[in-house]
């Protein structure tokens, strides 16, 4: 089976991968999870999860639960795998995207294996999810999202709905995380659907 890549940029909102990546763990229909972080993700881990910036990432204190599924890859390492289109993949999540991603990937800015993943997504038609994470948004902002859009990628903004009447914070971060999986096509338990009573 492929597998999937999954970006972590600096953005707010570092519990959105937190939970991505361990709902990953219990889906099925993939074989693992080719991970890329930034440079600036780590500094926002630290701010928000606790998982310290300095030394290699610690995948345990990041997920918090099952990491075998995952393969760490350096930011720096434009010759990994996921770099080239010849790697079979389901395609990629990039949780939470920044302004500054969204512009890359919206450019054809491939300078970094994150966004290079990004921009293969594209070339070969596979699917490339931006979980955008900002407010307000600017005009600069909409339209790097609209040129992005056009060539091919999903906008997923982590913006989440209330009709499931949610009780804690994980239960909103779940239900955008249910619509990212819906969108790769895998079978998930997260969140609920519009006026079913299952959960």
């Amino acid at each position: 089976m492929p597998r999937i890549t999954v970006g972590i940029t600096g953005a707010s909102g570092q519990l959105y991968a937190r939970r991505f990546l361990r709902a990953l763990a219990l889906s099925r229909g993939h074989e693992g999870v080719d991970l890329v972080v930034s440079g600036q993700a780590r500094v926002a881990m630290d701010e928000e999860l606790d998982v310290p910036r300095g030394g290699p990432l610690d995948l345990n204190a990041l997920v918090d639960g099952e990491v075998d599924h995952i393969r760490l890859h350096d930011n720096g390492d434009v010759a990994a795998p996921i770099a080239s289109g010849s790697q079979r993949s389901l395609g990629m999540v990039i949780v939470p995207c920044s302004m500054a991603t969204v512009a890359r990937v919206a450019g054809g800015i491939s300078d970094s294996l994150l966004t290079r993943a990004a921009d293969v997504c594209l070339k070969e038609h596979r699917r490339l999810i931006l979980v955008a994470r900002e407010s307000p948004l600017s005009i600069v902002h909409l339209r790097n999202m609209l040129a992005a859009a056009e060539a091919g990628a999903t906008i997923l903004p982590a913006s989440p709905p209330l009709y499931h009447r949610p009780r804690t914070v994980d239960d909103m971060i779940d239900q955008i995380l249910a619509r990212v999986m819906d969108h790769l096509g895998l079978e998930h338990e997260l969140g609920r659907r519009w006026r079913s009573v299952d959960v």
